[in-house]
């Protein structure tokens, strides 16, 4: 079991340049945010964590103690391409990896293992965690088959009103087969307004090619909630107060 922790970000709606320094060392009740997710991660032996940086990247090997592996992805050209840098790391490794975000604070340990989990017990190609939420955020909707098998995912922005009614979210965290990851990571498109290659095309190479993805839903949670505005990161504080009385 091995896990990729993407903190290359900026994180310019957090006005991270006013406080000089990356996304994922600003701070949620005294702690920066890519420490609750390594401690999340705790389950995975240190040297199995891959920690893909960017910007001000010294700042985050001064601040992460311990026995990780450190990417450098010195061009931010999306999500996709952030996985892809690792690629060396895990060349002679054949099992499943999962991967998470350094700005997402909330998720539970349970939830990661669970994911795990499940993976192995389907022998799944790629398993995508999902979320059921009454009030929805502005997250890509999981559409499903009439067996409730996964077909796809729709981006909020492209949503018809019906598919924004659906309350299952795709939350971005995935566990894929090593192989399968890197040999179709090298063929994601960036045909798209931003020009990025996007990680979620991953799980929908997986059912095009016939191979088995499974799901694994969490239900009216706040763990889903990352931190891209000062106002999320209010909010991941004030749930990190709570947790801790």
């Amino acid at each position: 079991m091995k896990a990729i922790v993407l903190g290359a970000g900026k994180g310019t709606r957090l006005q991270s340049e006013k406080y000089n320094m990356p996304k994922v060392l600003r701070k949620a009740h005294g702690k920066p945010l890519i420490e609750y997710v390594i401690d999340a991660l705790s389950f995975i032996e240190q040297e199995d964590t891959t920690i893909v940086v960017g910007y001000k990247k010294e700042m985050v090997y001064e601040e992460i103690k311990g026995n990780y592996k450190f990417v450098s992805q010195d061009e931010q050209l999306g999500t996709g391409h952030a996985v892809l840098v690792t690629e060396d790391t895990f060349k002679d490794y054949d099992g499943p990896i999962l991967v998470a975000y350094g700005d997402m604070p909330l998720y539970k340990k349970s939830t990661y293992k669970k994911m795990f989990e499940i993976h192995e017990k389907e022998n799944a190609t790629c398993t995508v965690l999902t979320a059921v939420i009454d009030d929805p955020p502005a997250y890509g909707r999981i559409v499903r088959d009439e067996n409730g098998q996964m077909e796809g995912v729709v981006e909020a922005k492209d949503c018809t009103k019906e598919q924004l009614a659906i309350k299952e979210l795709n939350v971005g965290v995935y566990i894929f087969d090593s192989k399968f990851l890197f040999e179709n990571l090298k063929l994601l498109k960036n045909d798209n307004i931003q020009n990025e290659y996007y990680l979620t095309d991953i799980p929908k190479m997986v059912m095009e090619k016939g191979e088995k993805l499974v799901t694994h839903t969490i239900y009216n949670t706040n763990e889903v909630y990352g931190v891209n505005t000062v106002e999320e990161l209010e909010f991941c504080e004030k749930v990190l107060q709570e947790e801790a009385n």
